[in-house]
């Protein structure tokens, strides 16, 4: 018994670890948390959780795939650190004081390229969390692309609010646009995450869609 709650427990963290979401954690607590005075703790930290997010993956699922969030985590943190490491004070104050920006538009471009590539970055999630046979499916893969979409939209409006609190307040710490807006903005894309598959799902049940995809 205890080993079945074990092996069902370690399933659960597996599953939990291989959402879009957690591999959107390392971006949001560097948007979050850099500012000026604290660029260097942002980016190790954001490092660190993607260096775990990716090992923790593998080892709880040896069979999860690479995610292309996942690399893009790992890679753009691991530039900015060393970035960070030779920059000169004037180039770091400018991190310290746009990388926020930064972060968001690379996070906007990794969405609309996975669209534009056709592999919308939620589908590879899901696919792990549904039978095969729904992945070439119409709704599966129109269900995707919304909600990449959606959190593609979410990562430009936040983009936009911390440039118009540096460039037009001239306040990097300004509470709205630095925290209140944008920690609102991911919390509707991770509620619209959750529900719109479910909307899809009541769809596909009154018979007005294809077959019944699962949640990304």
């Amino acid at each position: 018994m205890a080993h079945t709650a074990g092996a069902h427990g370690a399933h659960k963290v597996a599953q939990f670890l291989d959402s879009p979401f957690v591999g959107l954690s390392p971006w949001i607590v560097f948007a979050l948390v850099v500012g000026p005075g604290r660029f260097e703790w942002a980016v190790g930290l954001a490092l660190a959780i993607s260096v775990c997010l990716v090992v923790g993956s593998r080892l709880l699922n040896p069979g999860s795939s690479l995610k292309i969030l996942e690399l893009a985590d790992v890679v753009f943190f691991a530039i900015l650190t060393v970035v960070g490491l030779f920059a000169d004070d004037g180039t770091r104050r400018w991190l310290e004081t746009y990388a926020g920006e930064i972060a968001n538009v690379t996070l906007f471009a990794v969405a609309l390229g996975s669209i534009l590539a056709g592999v919308p970055f939620t589908l590879q999630y899901a696919r792990e969390q549904v039978d095969r046979k729904f992945w070439d499916t119409p709704v599966f893969k129109r269900t995707n692309y919304v909600i990449t979409g959606v959190w593609g939209l979410a990562f430009l409006i936040n983009a936009a609010v911390g440039a118009y609190g540096d460039l037009v307040l001239r306040d990097p710490e300004n509470i709205w646009t630095g925290w209140i807006i944008q920690v609102l903005t991911i919390v509707a894309a991770l509620r619209f995450t959750r529900r719109y598959p479910e909307a899809v799902r009541a769809r596909v049940r009154a018979g007005a869609e294809g077959p019944a995809p699962s949640g990304s």
